[in-house]
């Protein structure tokens, strides 16, 4: 995927109707790690199409939530977060976030309202600023702070750069997320929908797999596995009986995280499967088979086609 196609989407289908007219468009949500863009996502498309853990950076790629809104289809872009990149895929993803908010129609500035003003939200209030493009703040995580330090922390961040609009909300409980939605319904284009009414993501099933059993692996191991890891479904087969099959791949670099994931007699892996079993059957709406292996592939991160099986570019 490169920036300029980052947030372009498929061809617009007609899903007019009579009454007033449809409106649809591209949100991205841009943020340092962990401001919480994937539980906001979540929140508003009301289920799960990105995945969420306490180790930041997380999100690797550009993941699409579709929600409907009155009149209006909102195609959220979930993008990595930016931060200050050291590695190749640092790069990849930050290079990737930026483009995801270049072809947009609407750029939401997420700031963890708790943490506040960190070197990285100066980093990306600077860029917006010098884009020149229009963007919404949002402050995320108001259920943490009390009303007087949040409406010092509007003022300070207003005062480094002009928003078009700045909405509070809490993405874990809701809160402010209805004003929100109103607001984006009303600004995006006039013009037909881009995905069918029922459809809540772009991202396809077998990849949504993957990062389920990564968000597990990462929420059961966050603390000893190195952020070097990956996932990818090998097989997705569908079954005589209508079951499906899966059997995905965990790639980690060195033989010590292999035993981490593993586990004792096989304890640890039995237990992030059971979870992502779960996820993914209530994700594909089907009974599934899952099947996890692990295997050591040293400096996958140097691999072009381990870039392309994430969705990013593979940076210099």
């Amino acid at each position: 995927m490169t920036e300029t196609d980052a947030a372009s989407g498929p061809e617009p289908i007609d899903a007019a109707a009579p009454g007033s007219p449809t409106r649809s468009g591209f949100v991205a949500l841009i943020g340092a790690p962990n401001a919480g863009k994937s539980t906001l996502v979540n929140q508003l498309v009301g289920t799960k199409v990105s995945i969420v853990t306490h180790k930041v950076q997380t999100t690797r790629a550009l993941v699409r939530g579709i929600a409907i809104e009155g009149r209006a289809q909102i195609v959220f872009v979930d993008t990595p977060g930016v931060f200050a990149p050291k590695r190749r895929l640092d790069r990849a993803m930050v290079k990737t976030a930026w483009g995801g908010a270049k072809d947009a129609d609407v750029v939401l500035a997420i700031v963890d309202a708790e943490r506040g003003i960190s070197e990285e939200v100066e980093t990306i209030l600077s860029r917006l600023k010098e884009s020149g493009r229009p963007a919404i703040l949002l402050l995320n995580k108001i259920d943490r702070i009390k009303r007087d330090r949040l409406l010092g922390l509007t003022q300070e961040i207003s005062e480094k750069m002009e928003f078009e609009r700045v909405f509070m909300v809490s993405a874990l409980t809701g809160s402010g997320c209805a004003d929100l939605m109103g607001y984006l319904s009303t600004r995006l284009p006039e013009g037909p929908w881009y995905y069918p009414e029922d459809q809540i993501s772009d991202l396809p099933l077998r990849q949504l797999a993957a990062e389920i059993t990564r968000e597990k692996l990462f929420l059961r191991l966050h603390q000893e596995l190195p952020y070097a890891s990956t996932v990818e479904t090998e097989l997705w087969e569908t079954r005589p009986d209508g079951s499906v099959r899966v059997e995905q791949t965990i790639y980690v670099e060195r033989d010590s995280q292999k035993a981490i994931v593993l586990g004792r007699k096989g304890e640890t892996i039995k237990a992030i499967g059971q979870a992502a079993r779960k996820d993914i059957m209530e994700a594909a709406d089907e009974k599934i088979h899952l099947f996890l292996f692990v295997k050591v592939r040293e400096n996958w991160s140097d691999d072009p086609e381990r870039y392309r099986e994430m969705g990013l570019d593979f940076a210099p």
